[in-house]
Parts: C-alpha cells; sequence; structure tokens
C-alpha cells in the first residue's frame, strides 16, 4: 500500500476537530476560566495580608485587639471561638494589648456572643473593665467599619482562625484599620475544612464589600468604650 504523501497528511491534520471534542475542549477551558475567576478574590486577600500575619508571640504591640465571633454552643463560645479568646488572653497577659474588643452576633434573644466571649475572658484572666463590646459584628466587613467608624480603631491585632484571618486583615485594611492578624493553629476537623471552603466563597463578597464599602447591617452612634479604658489608662 502507498504511503500516503506530506500534502495529504498536512490536509488531515487542518481538518476541523469533531464538534463533541470542540465542545469537551469548550467545556473544559470554561471550567478552568471559572476556578480561576473564583480564586482571584482569595487571592487578593492572600497578597494584602501577606506581610501582616503573625504569631501570638511574634505580634507587634498595639492599643486594641479585635476578636472576631464565632457561633456559640449552648450560650458557651464554641472551640474555635475559645481558641481565638485564649489568644487574646495570651496577649493581654504578655501586655501586647490594652483593650480586647469582641465584635459578635447579638441580633436576637438568647443569642449574645460579645457577653459570651466577655465571661470566657474574665474567667481566663482577662479584667472585665479592659473588654469592649460590639454587639452588631453581623459580619466580618461590619465589625471592621465599626471598629473604626464607631470604637474609634485605628490600629489593632485581629484574631481569627487561620483560614478566616487574611479575608479579615483585608477588609479591616479597606475601612481604615491599620491591622496585623494573629490567625490561631486548630485541629483539621470537619469544621476546619468547611470554614476553608467557605473562605473562597466569602473572599468573592470581601472584594464586593471592599470596592463599594456598604455600610453595616447596623451602624449607630459612636461608642466610647475604648477611649474611655484608653483615657483611664493614660491618666
Amino acid at each position: 500500500m502507498r504511503a500516503p504523501r506530506l500534502t495529504e497528511i498536512a490536509r488531515r491534520a487542518r481538518k476541523p476537530l469533531p464538534r463533541t471534542v470542540r465542545a469537551r475542549r469548550r467545556a473544559v477551558q470554561a471550567v478552568m476560566a471559572g476556578c480561576v475567576l473564583a480564586l482571584l478574590p482569595s487571592a487578593w486577600t492572600h497578597v494584602v495580608a501577606a506581610d501582616r500575619l503573625r504569631t501570638t508571640a511574634g505580634a507587634p504591640s498595639a492599643e486594641v485587639a479585635v476578636v472576631f465571633g464565632a457561633g456559640l454552643w449552648n450560650g458557651r463560645p464554641t472551640p474555635y471561638l475559645a481558641n481565638r479568646l485564649d489568644a487574646a488572653a495570651e496577649l493581654y497577659r504578655a501586655g501586647k494589648v490594652k483593650v480586647v474588643l469582641v465584635s459578635g452576633d447579638n441580633s436576637r434573644t438568647g443569642y449574645d456572643e460579645p457577653d459570651a466571649m466577655r465571661t470566657y475572658l474574665t474567667a481566663h484572666g482577662v479584667p472585665g473593665e479592659r473588654i469592649v463590646s460590639d454587639f452588631a459584628g453581623f459580619d466580618t466587613w461590619d465589625s471592621c467599619v465599626r471598629a473604626k467608624e464607631i470604637f474609634g480603631v485605628h490600629r489593632a491585632v485581629l484574631i481569627s482562625q487561620g483560614f478566616h484571618i487574611h479575608r479579615a486583615v483585608a477588609l479591616c485594611e479597606a475601612a481604615g484599620v491599620d491591622s496585623y492578624g494573629v490567625g490561631v493553629a486548630d485541629a483539621h476537623d470537619a469544621t476546619w475544612y468547611y470554614g476553608g471552603t467557605r473562605e473562597v466563597f466569602a473572599a468573592g463578597k470581601a472584594v464586593l464589600d471592599a470596592v463599594f464599602e456598604p455600610e453595616p447591617r447596623f451602624l449607630g452612634p459612636k461608642e466610647e468604650g475604648v477611649s474611655r479604658v484608653l483615657a483611664a489608662l493614660a491618666d
């Protein structure tokens, strides 16, 4: 049998792919593009926070530590929230922060994150007069904006889990708070993996918050809790 000529081979090579193959290729390309777009917001939070993450031992001194709420079990902090509060208590005992601002959800009767956080901190050596409560920290953006606009916080150490701290730093920076983050370690259980996965989607909202700067769900009047404590310490 005669071998096919080079021109015939070239013609076959130029022959369009079957429609099903083209469709599959386009589908794969679309999925890949979607994955890249989905990860861009998360990449933004990591870039912003890259040089602002510290351990509790390496955290810079700041007048205020901000602890974000992370849920209650039977009225008490979840293990994840307890780990955040432990880090805040450690920073206070080390003399690295003077005031702890606990920011959480108190949107319904019988669910009071800030009071539960206060109770936990006082039981772990933080005086009650050094704790200020934000009862309208309904999400990370709200907590950051309220820290700046309501409580007058301009510089803070933020405390959260490692999978959340990048977003927290990025949003507080966008809200005008000079921020450093302490990401506490936790066991890699189902909650940890859920939190990490959720961050991919939450980062998209974070970009929108940073760009459009929406007003928190509840802003309210200015509160003097933080400034009052700092003024008393300066006397």
